[in-house]
């Protein structure tokens, strides 16, 4: 329910892997013997005749419980015992039930799919033809369970909030205690909230980074709004630093969010390569100029050198940087060559080098911009929804805009159920850690 995405696909084994040549043997094996069968004489349709009935079934299972004239056709254009007949006596038409087959199919098959069943119509090969009829009913059922997927998730997600909801109150029944880290959670970022003070967001030299998003921590004097709270909350979540935090984490990942800790580290870890990545691209693009940064090929393939060479950043992370400022210096002068631009002097690619380097200390000035700029964006995402916060994009990270949306709406998706599933515990903690003057004034408008 959490994922918007979540949807069936085709799946395709390696095909040097051990399981995926076995099933290749098999499956060639199966179709010889089907041709053997139907080229033999007389010819023997018993393979055949089970395909068909799988064939039968697949197609009826694609019907909707209305298409009750169509399921009639089906039945009769496919008795089961009249072809067993025609069979006995060697007048069992396959090209003709493969052309009635098609046309079902070009009936019952979703747009996407009507190439692949064109395509079928030029087969003569019968076992060719049959092999390509089950490939692509596979393609349609699985068209079809996504459609239903579609078609029941506001139902599933709306029973899945009550069903969450009277599995906890069964623990907490049992285990009183159990929002106690809770409660440690929601206070710990009602203090984030109140005492950070305003992000210094300026802009360096270059214009990229300008038009920062804007900043919602409150000043100190400033009761916070339930809902900030709990936002903030949420946001600690990716930010967590076992380093530099004396928060335990078994109180951040406490029993509300329990479920969702693989999820979370994963957009944690996420973010961290996204502001690595955001970081290089950023100084690459001011030693190389916009020109070759409109190239999206370009960018793209930086984009992959980056990631491939980042994945050991957090065990080696001057090793790593080092290995990312000589790739990328050396991809920057060929593309230039490759456009006819000027070629890096030996000293700014000796400064480009020295500032990708750079990005592997923490106390980074572009490193720590980037990471400011997403927390804030995903903060926006939660307070103004992403519609919204997708149309008013921070500055500085356009070039991960596509990254950045995908993280963006896994978290938004993730918090937005938690909150629709425990708001009612949340606002009873929130009600006793915020004064009741101003817990009485605010209204939460979700929590």
């Amino acid at each position: 329910m959490v994922n918007q995405d979540f949807c069936m696909e085709e799946s395709i084994l390696p095909p040097n892997s051990l399981e995926g040549r076995f099933m290749e043997t098999m499956y060639n094996a199966f179709w010889d013997h089907l041709k053997e069968q139907l080229l033999s004489t007389p010819p023997d349709f018993t393979c055949a005749l089970e395909l068909l009935k799988e064939v039968k079934e697949i197609l009826l299972s694609l019907l909707l419980p209305h298409q009750n004239r169509l399921r009639n056709e089906i039945e009769d254009a496919l008795d089961m015992d009249l072809l067993k007949q025609e069979a006995e006596h060697g007048a069992l038409d396959v090209p003709h039930l493969s052309n009635y087959i098609l046309n079902l199919m070009t009936l019952l098959c979703a747009p996407v799919r009507d190439e692949a069943v064109q395509k079928l119509e030029s087969m003569t090969d019968p076992v060719q033809l049959l092999k390509g009829i089950f490939h692509v009913l596979g393609l349609m059922k699985m068209d079809m369970v996504n459609y239903t997927i579609q078609s029941l998730r506001p139902y599933l997600q709306e029973h899945s909030v009550q069903y969450e909801q009277a599995k906890f109150q069964e623990l907490l029944d049992k285990q009183p205690g159990l929002l106690d880290c809770t409660t440690k959670w929601l206070t710990k970022a009602a203090t984030d909230l109140t005492t950070s003070s305003p992000s210094s967001l300026g802009s360096p030299s270059s214009s990229s980074l300008d038009h920062s998003p804007p900043n919602w921590a409150t000043n100190n004097s400033e009761i916070p709004n339930p809902t900030m709270v709990l936002y903030q909350g949420y946001l600690n979540l990716l930010l967590w630093d076992p380093d530099n935090d004396d928060f335990p984490e078994s109180s951040l990942f406490q029993k509300t969010l329990l479920m969702d800790r693989i999820r979370l580290q994963e957009m944690e870890s996420q973010l961290h390569q996204l502001t690595i990545l955001a970081s290089v691209l950023l100084v690459a693009r001011s030693f190389s100029g916009n020109v070759l940064f409109s190239s999206p090929e370009f960018v793209n393939k930086l984009k992959c050198i980056t990631k491939a060479l980042t994945k050991e950043f957090n065990s080696r992370p001057q090793e790593t940087m080092v290995s990312v400022s000589e790739q990328l210096s050396w991809e920057i002068q060929q593309g230039l060559k490759d456009m006819d631009l000027t070629a890096l002097s030996s000293e700014n690619t000796s400064s480009l080098k020295g500032q990708l380097q750079n990005i592997a200390k923490k106390e980074n000035c572009v490193r720590n911009i980037i990471d400011q700029r997403i927390r804030l964006f995903l903060k926006c995402c939660l307070v103004r929804g992403m519609q919204e916060s997708l149309r008013d994009f921070p500055g500085g990270l356009s070039l991960i805009e596509g990254e950045l949306a995908e993280l963006g709406w896994k978290f938004f998706n993730l918090m937005h159920h938690n909150q629709q599933v425990f708001s009612p515990y949340y606002a009873g903690i929130l009600r006793n850690i915020i004064s009741p003057a101003q817990a009485q004034e605010t209204e939460m408008e979700s929590v």
